[in-house]
Parts: structure tokens; sequence; C-alpha cells
């Protein structure tokens, strides 16, 4: 019977240790292989938000160029100046378009000097039914004005607190339109729908040539004899005018820019003056 040769130990030893060896090196490939696709996967979702903020931040700039540029257009005298109002015009820009918008202010109504007939009418023009237009014009009178009679008082602070507000009526002016859905009685839906027909930039009632047809429609129904409105009002010398830039890059990215500008002469020279620089009004 042949005798059974065994492998030396220590060579046994050795093979197991290579034999470690090469499943240590297999695990280090793998976490590297791991870890390499982590960092591509890292680096491509980096690299599509730094686009994403590069197309972004053009189209913004595109957008506060095309503000400039029709300002530009709206003070020059010569034949390439643009009218206020109109159909929107388009610009091209490098890489996409901008389309732009001119309107007066002056065909708004302020809620900061409209009386409570015209607030009224106008809150029934955009949906609201009689009762809560005529509640929340009287509300709208009462936030804006310090002091009142108490038989004309509408809504306390207690009243606000009541329900569930932790504040009361400031007696002071609107200092934006979106201020007034603070104002009790005013729903989200029904500041939507006002907030179009809205300026705090045009003191005097509205002017009938730059008014939209819900505006016309409110100033005839509050003008009666009895209710305070004067009647229409005239475009200032100074007009100030909303300037909507919409920009779009080929990409898909846009952005919105929204100025409402004052033209007339600054103390420091400028012949406009910028009142309101942001997004468009809700």
């Amino acid at each position: 019977m042949a005798a059974r040769v065994c492998p030396p130990r220590g060579r046994e030893s050795s093979n197991t240790q290579r034999g470690f060896a090469l499943l240590i090196v297999l695990w280090i490939l793998v976490l590297l292989a791991l870890l390499v696709t982590q960092l591509t996967a890292a680096g491509r979702v980096e690299a599509r938000i730094a686009a994403n903020l590069r197309s972004g931040a053009a189209a913004e700039a595109a957008a506060d160029g095309a503000v400039y540029q029709a300002l530009f257009h709206l003070l020059d005298g010569s034949a390439r100046h643009w009218n206020i109002g109109g159909a929107p015009r388009q610009v091209r820009i490098a890489n996409g378009v901008v389309l732009i918008r001119i309107r007066s202010e002056a065909g708004k109504v302020n809620p900061n000097t409209a009386s409570e007939a015209l607030l009224a009418a106008l809150l029934r023009n955009v949906g609201a039914d009689p009762q809560r237009a005529a509640a929340v014009a009287a509300a709208i009178i009462n936030w804006r004005t310090r002091d009142l009679p108490p038989q004309l008082v509408v809504a306390s602070t207690a009243e606000y607190r009541a329900a569930g507000r932790e504040y009361g009526p400031p007696g002071a002016p609107f200092q934006s339109v979106d201020e007034l859905g603070l104002v009790l009685g005013m729903t989200p839906e029904l500041l939507e729908r006002l907030i179009p027909h809205l300026s705090i930039y045009h003191d005097s009632n509205p002017d009938p040539a730059a008014a939209d047809p819900i505006v016309l429609k409110a100033v005839t129904e509050a003008a009666g004899p009895d209710n305070g409105v004067v009647g229409w009002g005239n475009a200032s010398a100074s007009p100030v005018v909303s300037i909507t830039a919409e920009a779009r890059e080929a990409d898909g990215s846009s952005f919105i820019r929204h100025a409402v500008i004052r033209i007339q002469p600054t103390a420091d020279g400028r012949p406009y003056q910028i009142l309101a620089w942001g997004a468009p009004a809700s």
C-alpha cells in the first residue's frame, strides 16, 4: 500500500496566508469600486446642481436686464420709445427669451385711499358676496384709519384675538397689497383675486384710460351721489408703472422680476425712482 504524502506544514500555512491576502485585496477592490461609484454619483449631482444654479442666475440676470431695457425705452424720446400698456414685448437673449409687460398703476385701486363704497364694489366684482364684501371693505377702512369713532369700529383688537389673531388693526396705511391678507374676513382666495386690481403707489381714484374691466365696473357701481367717491382719477404727470420681465432659458429654467417705478427725477439726478423690486404680485 502506497504511503500518503502530506505537504509540508510550512507550505500549507503559506497557501492559507496567500488566500487571506487575496480575499483582503478583493474586498479592498470592492470597497474602492463602491467609493468611486459614490464619488462619481455625488460629482454628477453637484455638477447638476451647479448647472441649475448657473442657469437660474442667468435667467435672473436676463430678467433684471430686461427691466432696465424697458425703462430705457420708456424714457427714450426717440422713435425707439415704448408706450405704457399694449401687448407684451418679447426680447431675445443669448439662450432664450424675455417677455416684458409694462402696465400703468394709475388704473388700479389704492386700498389706502379708496372709499368704503369703492372697496366693497371691487370686492363684489372679484367674487365676494355682498355681505362679505361690505364687511371686508369696512374692516379695511378700520385697519388703515387711526382713532375711528367707536360707532365705526367694525373689528376691534379683541375681535381679532377672538378669531385667533395675535394682532389688531394698526390704524396705519397698508405697506403692501399683501398686507390685506391680515384683515379680518379676508381669505387667501379672495385676496388672490383682488391683488391684480390694487396698487399702493397711485393715490387718486383709478384712471379710466388705464383701468381694467373689473375696476371700471367697480368704479361705475360705486359712483353714486352718497358714497363718497369723487369720480374718476387722472394719470399723474409723474406716472408710476409696473414692469414684469419673465425670462426663459433654452434649458427650461425661468425667472420673473417685477418692478414698480415712478418716472420722475430724483434728488440725486436719476430720471426715475424704483418703488418696489421683487416677485410679481400674487
